[in-house]
């Protein structure tokens, strides 16, 4: 798992400046061999394939010097998880040494490619960290540059300035200018413990704060339930609506139950639709949702599922995606896929299965679901008028 450094880590690491200064220009020529064996490390695979000789190259790489640095983080980009372990660790490993002795590291390359959006942004962040260690202004200087950066860990360090910030300017009773900051802050913020400070604040002054237009939750849906899933059946059984999806449709449901889509918004700010509360507490039961998504081009997005029960998704007809998994508990974007808006109509079709279990703790029946881009961003229909009450689009 590649490792995550907060502000306060990087501002750690200006404790210990290098005391040779930043490299000239001169001290910058690549070690022999660079591309070949970066290219080595970036080739290694899962189950240790191109392990062996990725060792052989991580080990002569690790005898470089600070000015490999930039074509190392340029590896990263596209480079799949464990080559991105070897690349970080080379990183460290280069760097530990040539501070040990005092040489420099190339200061203005490693901004250069902190601010270049395109790369990959574990690579970035690493140089940011490293940049830290020579530069004592960098932090100032960038992060509040990276309040709509696409590495949403930038994005959270440029968020939580501006809390501070609006902080200080209530506490000065600057009640305007705290409100602006904060609103700033809010647009940009895409993680939730920071989205409920700032709608906490918001609110403190007066500002209603729309959650569920922040994050995207599909908050209208036709429901219809219960399909049988005894013995966990359900999950691959192929009922009506997968075949053709018709909401105008009557079925024959679980033990021979008659039963019908149904319209249901839900007013939870994150989106959450209870199927037990909206249907009934069904057990051992499949229910479909669907709902209608209109987007104004085609488009990739991610669509971010939460729910403790057994689950596919289909988007206009094709399976995205599906999970076997019963009772593992509920999280925000607790699963994530990538797909694919068409312009116009999109129709996505939920299947939450529940199973037999009678404990306490089985009985949540649910989901939220939103769409997003690749940083969190909230993707909104262009029918949505950005309030919950309105009921799904219907054929």
């Amino acid at each position: 798992m590649v490792r995550k450094f907060g502000l306060r880590a990087c501002l750690a690491m200006v404790a210990f400046i290098c005391p040779a200064g930043i490299a000239s220009a001169a001290d910058l020529a690549p070690s022999p061999n660079l591309d070949r064996n970066l290219a080595t490390l970036r080739a290694v695979e899962a189950e240790g394939r191109g392990n062996k000789e990725a060792l052989v190259a991580w080990k002569e790489l690790s005898r470089g010097r600070a000015q490999d640095l930039p074509a190392i983080f340029g590896a990263f980009d596209g480079a799949n998880p464990l080559a991105v372990n070897y690349l970080r660790s080379l990183a460290e490993t280069i760097v530990q040494r040539e501070l040990e002795k005092g040489a420099k590291l190339p200061a203005a390359e490693l901004e250069q490619f902190v601010l270049d959006t395109s790369h990959d942004p574990h690579g970035r962040r690493l140089a940011f960290e490293l940049l830290c260690k020579v530069d004592t202004t960098a932090v100032d200087r960038l992060i509040p540059k990276m309040l709509n950066d696409p590495s949403v860990e930038f994005r959270r360090d440029a968020v939580a300035r501006l809390i501070d910030e609006g902080g200080k300017l209530l506490a000065a009773e600057k009640r305007d200018a705290a409100k602006n900051t904060l609103q700033n802050a809010l647009t940009a913020a895409r993680d939730d413990d920071q989205v409920q400070v700032l709608k906490k604040q918001l609110e403190g002054l007066g500002e209603k704060v729309d959650l569920p237009g922040h994050f995207g939750f599909l908050m209208s849906w036709r429901l219809v339930a219960p399909f049988d899933n005894v013995d966990k059946k359900g999950l691959a059984a192929v009922y009506p609506p997968e075949r053709v999806l018709d909401l105008s449709a009557t079925y024959e449901g679980k033990e021979g139950q008659k039963i019908g889509w149904v319209a249901h918004t839900t007013e939870n700010e994150y989106g959450i639709v209870d199927l037990a509360k909206a249907l009934s507490p069904f057990k051992g039961a499949v229910a479909y949702a669907t709902t209608e998504f209109q987007s104004d081009s085609a488009r990739p997005v991610e669509f971010r599922l939460g729910t403790p029960n057994s689950w596919k998704v289909w988007l206009n007809g094709d399976l995205v995606f599906a999970r076997e998994e019963y009772h593992r508990g509920m999280n925000l974007d607790q699963y994530r896929m990538r797909g694919k808006l068409k312009a116009g109509k999109n129709v996505i079709l939920i299947k939450v299965c529940q199973n037999e279990q009678t404990e306490d703790w089985a009985q949540r029946w649910q989901f939220q679901f939103r769409v997003v881009d690749a940083t969190g961003t909230a993707v909104l229909s262009t029918d949505r008028t950005g309030k919950p009450g309105t009921p799904a689009a219907s054929d």
